[in-house]
């Protein structure tokens, strides 16, 4: 039995101590590092099986065998796979990222010691056992019958040894690690249960700890759709998510280009933040040939999707040697379109094809879309078509889209129409829908807290603009007058009304004037082009920031006869006149929700009571 003791080259004890002290911000991950490695060796060796080359040990099964000794103070990993000659011994352990040590030296230092963005391209991350080792012993034997087995011995300092290895062993690598005393949990059982069960559950072949099979939940992601059943998705989502429900829906997607990637993402049957917990943590997992890399990846997906549940596995990542942090960026935001964009392609279907599943949806998770039209630009216009509404043709408690609303637009009608309000109940009493009624166009409620955010982002649909009905811009096609025997102020006493009241109400609002827009209420107000809405104002306040200082306008109906009677009053009886009229415009700025201050109504009203019953 030949033995041989190694010196590590000044560079390379220098790159051992960058692995053990600089690379790793958990020991844990050792474990993780060498049951990947472990697994690598199984599929390497299970891809020699099916050349029909001559292996050694040809009935051992495949698989990962883990044990803890915690009097000896000792963990040994071990699998059956493909092993290494002594050559490759020398090569891949005598050598630490033999291929590039000093490449990466030097980009250590012209990145003034900054590792993340340059770990990963050397292959260093057995030696991450050092960390959490005094001494590590690697007994390995090739899958070449012919080949004999080899023992490396290292205590990560000085160097190694290296000599044969009993004639029995076995074909694979076992790695016996002696654990240095502040190490001594990973000795542990309950302890390494643990990290096993965090981080390479879903290991394509079977894990045997200390006697017990471990890992007994398939990755599920990695199948083709076609061989996973319903019960089989349910019973993943509920391991993943740590719930006795089932999903409202999952998507499986594979794709192989540009990126390869395997997924299962579901939707719960539940909000999580509507039940009081908060602000809910992204769920999506990233993993890398079923090992897990990280279970909460920032800007995997977009902060709307965090509802999600699921997995996300790609093998084009290019990782650091801790698998902590992406060296690439930009392929985890190209993963992130892909996926993003083939979910809501996803809930398109679910909407088409499963109505009811999808008002649930709607019912729990609308809020996240809505969010996703306000945050995520290149997304909007897919969101668009996903979001829901009821409307002036829809019953109470029925919801249409802005595809279905399109779909029933008159032919003069150029726009899509919005009205914001609390409630379907309010606004179906609000004075703007008679100018839209009377024309037949269709008006979609907007009852929910940043809905006017969310549409003046989308701004448009199919080509249509949207436009809120409350504004004072709104461009309204001409209807033939269906009552033109009804009395109304000509057009010279609706001028001399309209400048009485913007003289009486001085730098109160931009515009007084008479119009069609009013049907049946004597007067509405009318949000200015440029003025921000109650519902901004209403955010500026509770950020405590500044609010600008609005002029709305003032839309008297010339046919009204409230309206009528003002006219005669101005002239007849000043003081009643401007009662009544400030009456009529607190009422349209109450309604409008332009009223800073409603005190301002009921103290009008009490004068103007008093000075009708003087009379």
């Amino acid at each position: 039995m030949s033995n041989n003791t190694h010196q590590f080259q000044t560079e390379v004890r220098q790159l051992l101590d960058i692995v053990i002290h600089a690379f790793y911000s958990d020991r844990e991950v050792f474990v993780r590092e060498l049951v990947s490695n472990s697994s690598d060796a199984l599929e390497k060796l299970r891809l020699k099986q099916l050349t029909g080359a001559a292996i050694a040990d040809p009935e051992r099964d495949l698989r990962v065998t883990i044990t803890t000794d915690e009097e000896a103070r000792t963990i040994t990993l071990a699998d059956s796979g493909i092993g290494m000659t002594r050559d490759e011994v020398v090569e891949f352990l005598g050598t630490i990222a033999h291929s590039g040590t000093k490449k990466f030296l030097e980009a250590m230092k012209e990145t003034q010691g900054g590792t993340q963005d340059l770990i990963g391209q050397f292959g260093v991350g057995f030696y991450s056992v050092f960390m959490a080792a005094d001494k590590v012993e690697v007994t390995t034997r090739s899958w070449q019958p012919e080949a004999t087995a080899v023992k490396w011995v290292s205590d990560g300092q000085e160097g190694y040894t290296l000599e044969d290895a009993p004639a029995d062993t076995p074909r694979g690598t076992s790695i016996l690690v002696h654990l240095k005393e502040d190490a001594a949990n990973f000795s542990k059982a309950e302890h390494v249960r643990y990290i096993l069960s965090k981080y390479s559950n879903f290991i394509g072949f079977p894990i045997d700890f200390n006697g017990e099979h471990l890992n007994t939940v398939q990755a599920i992601w990695m199948k083709s759709k076609k061989d996973v059943t319903t019960e089989e998705y349910n019973a993943f989502y509920q391991f993943i998510g740590h719930t006795e429900s089932e999903p409202l829906t999952y998507m499986h997607f594979s794709a192989d280009a540009p990126i390869v990637l395997n997924s299962v993402l579901f939707v719960p049957d539940e909000n999580p933040e509507a039940m009081g917990f908060g602000r809910c943590e992204p769920n999506v997992s990233l993993y890398c040939h079923k090992v897990l890399i990280d279970s909460k990846p920032e800007k995997l997906l977009p902060e709307w999707l965090r509802f999600l549940t699921g997995v996300v596995d790609s093998e084009d990542l290019p990782l650091n040697i801790s698998r902590e942090m992406l060296q690439d960026n930009s392929l985890l935001r190209k993963i992130s379109g892909i996926i993003t964009k083939r979910f809501i392609k996803h809930l398109e279907g679910v909407a088409k094809d499963e109505a009811e599943t999808y008002e649930k949806f709607w019912a729990q998770f609308g809020r996240y879309i809505k969010e996703g039209v306000v945050t995520s630009w290149e997304h909007k216009d897919a969101l668009g078509k996903l979001l829901r509404f009821e409307s002036t043709f829809t019953e109470s408690g029925k919801y249409t889209s802005f595809a279905d609303y399109v779909s029933r637009m008159k032919e003069n009608q150029k726009d899509i129409y919005v009205l914001y309000g609390t409630s379907r109940a309010q606004l179906e009493h609000s004075p703007y829908l008679d100018a839209l009624n009377a024309r037949g166009f269709e008006v979609a409620f907007l009852t929910e807290g940043g809905d006017q955010f969310v549409m003046e982002s989308l701004m448009k649909f199919d080509d249509k603009d949207i436009k809120a009905i409350d504004r004072s811009n709104l461009d309204l096609p001409d209807i033939e007058d269906t009552a033109p025997d009804t009395p109304a102020l000509d057009e010279e006493e609706a001028g001399g009304l309209s400048s009485w009241i913007s003289d009486t109400f001085k730098e109160r609002f931009s515009k007084v004037s008479t119009s069609n827009r009013v049907i049946s209420a004597p007067a509405i107000a009318l949000q200015g082009e440029h003025d921000i809405s109650p519902e901004v104002k209403a955010y500026l306040k509770a950020m405590g920031q500044e609010v600008p200082e609005t002029h709305p306008e003032i839309a008297f109906n010339p046919r009204n006869p409230i309206v009528m009677k003002l006219a005669e009053l101005r002239k007849s009886d000043t003081e009643l006149a401007t009662l009544l009229a400030d009456q009529i415009i607190n009422t349209a700025l109450l309604r409008a929700g332009m009223l800073d201050d409603p005190a301002r109504l009921a103290d009008n009203s009490q004068a103007l009571l008093e000075k009708l019953l003087q009379k």
